[in-house]
């Protein structure tokens, strides 16, 4: 295979250097600040075209040019933007004053060269560090939930490891179908799959509690498909986390928060600085980070337990009801302290030619969630493990502690090579958690039983390799290369008191049947190709093959155009793409046992591998492939005056063979001679099962509009405006795929709440409405969010369906400078403490688990935390 590659790549190389060696004049310099400092990455573009560069790291820039005279437009954000008449080759240095960009420029959604937010072909967010600081949030994922309508991540509640990641996706698509990119480079998964009965069930996505805000300098969101270029995963979109460089000043911040009902404590403190590591421009920009956070609780109070049929005047239980009317319970956002280290450096070459780089880090983070209560009526504690000698029992909550750690490095080069520009780099990436089960019992092992359990544990690590090329000639831009990627997935066993007998109450442990290591590796190839024909008119392509050890291979194409409207009045776009997304090793090798709870009947359900031979042969279930998609976007930005821009893209997207968790598959109810089905539940004493399959095709259909007008003269201040919203549906398209054997016995495989989890628990609608307002050493930012309704459906009975209510969320953040280096900030996130609809039992105490729970907890807007008031200090030296 790597002999192939080489000699593709050999070929493919010397053809595009054949191809790029044309006659171009050239203009290069460099680019400063008014403190003669270099400025990396300031956008050089031909005015009235989108051709250009991008400065390096020690501010100089080459830009070639057919055709005299013409104008440069020098642009960065932060500083105003310079145009220079340019009659003929030679030298122009350029100092640029500081000010506010119009359009900021974006690295992501091209391989061949940077391009503004107004003249690139597909939809981009760019979000600079200011822009996620002024949220109020206090980790990224919870940032890009306020400013980014298609992006949703919400805090989950009694839902084992997914109350400690919170399942976050883009344009509703799942957690899976959206890539992640720091620094343009893959980051790995996380290594839980999301089992819970949570928005992203059976999906796998990355940790974006992993990577600290304070080391970032901006955020880029590609909405757009774009497998063809980044390669698996990206069928939602990328996201690209750009990490801070050179970087002025030393900053120090600490932040502390609390809900106004008097919980959830958080603090926070973090630093960040760069470090000069020689006069050529080399630097070192670190970061370190601490976050902690304490519970909530907003459980329900019903005064008698539906779940086990135990009312209020209970003549043995009632005083205990009276006593908890909650019922013990502990519903809300966990507890959770979080350590990070980053780093990003670069060091030029002595020849100036190139640099070495480098960045990663490291995130350490403890969390504890809480169980189901287990009153005393529902498991006796006759050993005195759980209360002391000569007290009543009142039973216990279990708690579910995790310990994660995700790390990740990347390494490489960047030089010149016959007028192309080359990137070589190396990328390891490892995700591991760790479970304990505490405050609980196994009641198998009577008096003999441990009250904490380790219930095991997973990993999740790739390593990569990319080399990739690019050039800019003129009319012409080209970009291709080459990826390999390993990965591997392990999953180790719980102590065995963990999963003796029925195993420790809430979570049985991971059996050595469930153990797991799993590998595969996969390589691909990609070519990038834009021509502007016109001053313009763009045209681009992408193709990429991938393949994989365990699946086979897959080939994507991409093909855009874009059609300026004239000096920036903005352009008109569209894109079509088809696209793919490899099945998660978790997804083909996860197995366990879980606990579930429904009606007072206390069940074991067996989750069984892909490769089993139960699964495989048994049941006839289809080895896992990819997934695959066809993308079609269209839209336009316009700019009818300097400050202000809008941009409209409408969207669709078709997935086909989606990978599925499926629903519980149990016994069928008659008295006949049992099923393949029910003799695979006896042989392993489960009561259900489920699996992963190729099963389901969805259609999702989307507008996105973003409206923002900056530097408006508001009394002695300055004022900005933006206007961001997203409208999507998706729906199911033909029949759902189940095992021919499955369907003769009568079982489906997605039932109704499976199938609103992907269509209807994420909101259809999502409006951001922020203000933003500086005056002299103020400023305050407003925003408000419209979450749309979202919608929860009964497994069976349609008349147990809930829909709940889209409501609006405000956030108020006021910061003050007492001087250039000390700043203050006070936020209050839900300013006018607004809460979902609450839950409607409707019969059915699936529904609210016998009124444990007041809010919906399948379906998740915005979290149930209430107003929550925070202040931070800020130093600069």
């Amino acid at each position: 295979m790597k002999v192939i590659l080489s000699k593709i790549l050999c070929s493919f190389v010397f053809f595009m250097i054949s191809f790029g060696l044309s006659a171009q004049d050239e203009i290069m310099g460099s680019v400063s600040d008014q403190n003669n400092q270099p400025l990396p990455g300031v956008n050089v573009v031909i005015k009235g075209t989108s051709k250009g560069t991008t400065s390096d790291f020690d501010g100089n820039y080459v830009i070639a040019i057919a055709d005299f005279p013409v104008i440069l437009v020098f642009s960065s954000i932060g500083f105003t933007t310079k145009e220079v008449d340019v009659k003929g080759p030679g030298r122009i240095d350029v100092v640029l004053q500081e000010g506010v960009a119009l359009d900021e420029v974006i690295l992501v959604g091209n391989r061949s060269k940077p391009r503004t937010i107004m003249d690139s072909p597909v939809p981009i967010d760019n979000i600079g560090v200011n822009e996620l600081k002024n949220t109020g949030q206090p980790t990224v994922d919870k940032m890009l939930t306020y400013k980014v309508p298609s992006f949703n991540a919400t805090t989950q509640a009694i839902s084992d490891g997914t109350a400690h990641f919170d399942p976050a996706d883009l344009r509703g698509l799942g957690p899976s179908r959206t890539l992640v990119l720091v620094n343009g480079k893959r980051k790995n998964l996380s290594s839980l799959v999301y089992i819970n009965d949570t928005p992203g069930k059976g999906e796998v996505g990355v940790d974006l509690k992993s990577i600290p805000a304070a080391a970032i300098e901006r955020i880029e969101v590609l909405r757009d498909g774009a497998s063809a270029q980044y390669g698996s995963d990206a069928i939602a979109g990328v996201i690209n986390m750009v990490l801070k460089k050179n970087v002025e000043y030393t900053t120090v911040g600490i932040t502390s928060g609390i809900t106004t009902e008097g919980d959830g404590f958080n603090f926070a403190a973090d630093f960040n600085s760069a470090i000069k590591l020689n006069e050529n421009g080399g630097y070192l920009n670190l970061t370190f980070g601490y976050y902690e956070q304490e519970k909530t609780n907003r459980s329900g109070e019903p005064g008698a337990d539906g779940l086990f049929g135990v009312p209020a005047d209970d003549p043995t239980w009632g005083p205990w009801l009276s006593a908890h009317p909650d019922l013990g319970m502990n519903i809300g956002q966990p507890e959770m302290q979080k350590a990070d280290v980053f780093l990003n450096a670069g060091v030029p070459f002595k020849s100036g030619n190139g640099e070495f780089y480098a960045f990663g880090g490291l995130t350490y983070r403890k969390g504890k969630s809480f169980a189901l209560y287990r009153p005393p009526y529902w498991i006796p504690d006759p050993h005195n493990l759980l209360h002391e000698p000569g007290t009543e029992y009142q039973g216990f909550q279990p708690t579910f502690e995790t310990d994660i750690r995700d790390n990740t490095m990347t390494v490489g080069a960047k030089w010149k090579l016959i007028g192309f520009d080359v990137d070589l780099s190396g990328t390891y990436g490892r995700n591991a958690v760790n479970y304990d089960v505490n405050n609980t019992l196994n009641p198998a092992l009577g008096a003999g039983s441990p009250t904490s359990f380790d219930v095991g544990s997973y990993t999740f690590s790739n390593t990569l390799g990319n080399l990739d090329f690019s050039k800019n000639m003129g009319a012409v831009n080209i970009a291709f290369g080459a990826e390999l990627r390993g990965e591997r997935f392990t999953a180790m066993a719980g102590d065995p008191a963990s999963y003796i007998g029925g195993g420790a109450q809430s979570f049985p442990g991971l059996q050595p049947s469930n153990v797991v290591e799993a590998t595969r590796d996969n390589y691909g190839l990609y070519g990038d190709l834009e021509w502007e024909p016109t001053d313009k008119l763009l045209l681009g392509g992408a193709l990429r093959y991938e393949e994989f050890s365990d699946f086979g291979n897959n080939t994507s194409w991409k093909l855009n155009g874009r059609y300026l409207l004239g000096d920036n009045l903005g352009a008109l776009r569209a894109s079509y793409s088809t696209g793919f997304r490899a099945p998660a090793l978790h997804q083909i090798y996860l197995s366990n046992i879980q606990t579930l709870v429904s009606g007072g009947t206390i069940s074991n359900q067996g989750t069984f591998n892909n490769v089993d031979p139960i699964i495989r042969d048994g049941l006839g279930v289809p080895q896992l492939t990819a997934e695959t998609s066809k993308n079609i976007s269209a839209g336009f930005t316009f700019k009818p005056v300097t400050n202000l821009s809008i941009a409209v893209d409408f969207y669709n997207v078709k997935i086909d063979n989606r990978v599925l968790f499926t629903n519980e598959i149990g016994f069928d109810g008659d008295d006949s001679a049992n099923n393949p089905v029910e003799e695979i539940l006896i042989d392993n004493a489960i009561t259900s099962l489920k699996f992963f399959v190729n099963a389901v095709n969805t259609n999702t259909t989307g507008v996105d509009v973003v409206a923002s007008y900056k530097n408006l003269k508001l009394g002695s201040g300055v004022l900005a405006a933006t206007i961001a919203a997203n409208f999507n549906k998706t729906k199911i398209d033909g029949e759902i795929g189940t095992p021919p054997l499955l369907a003769a016995n009568g079982y489906e495989i997605f039932n109704r709440k499976e199938q609103s989890r992907i269509t209807t628990s994420r909101p259809k609608s999502k409006v951001l409405l922020g203000f933003d307002y500086n005056i002299q050493k103020l400023n305050f930012a407003l925003n408000n969010t419209y979450f749309g309704e979202v919608k929860w459906d009964h497994a069976t009975d349609p008349l147990n369906d809930q829909t709940f209510a889209g409501k609006v969320i405000t956030d108020l953040i006021v910061g003050y400078d007492f001087s250039s280096k000390v700043s203050a900030t006070l936020a209050i996130n839900n300013l006018l403490n607004v809460y979902p609809d609450e839950l409607e039992p409707k019969g059915d105490v699936v529904t609210d688990l016998g009124g444990r729970f007041k809010y919906p907890w399948e379906v998740n807007q915005f979290g149930f935390n209430g107003t929550i008031i925070s202040a931070g200090l800020a130093f600069k030296f």
